[in-house]
């Protein structure tokens, strides 16, 4: 498993914000809380977290390469599913 920081416009490692892979799946995790994975071609949402802050939402969009109005209408399409990543 290996954890990284994403990386900021600046090109240096933002506090808080993670990029987790374990080789099976890639996780965005913004403070203590799961808001996005791509696993087995899918990608994944926590309903409770996705859209929690600003901050957040910055980097779920670079996790995602979408825009915040992209990820509505593919979560509409049901392109993106909402799930329960943290066990609420």
């Amino acid at each position: 498993m290996k954890v990284r920081n994403m990386t900021g416009r600046s090109g240096q490692p933002v506090k808080n914000q993670f990029i987790i892979e374990d080789g099976k799946s890639t996780i965005f995790q913004s403070y203590d809380s799961i808001i996005a994975m791509k696993s087995g071609g899918r990608t994944y949402l926590d309903k409770y977290r996705w859209d929690y802050s600003t901050t957040t939402g910055k980097y779920r969009n670079q996790f995602l390469g979408m825009n915040k109005k992209q990820i509505e209408q593919a979560i509409k399409d049901r392109a993106i599913y909402l799930v329960d990543l943290n066990d609420e």
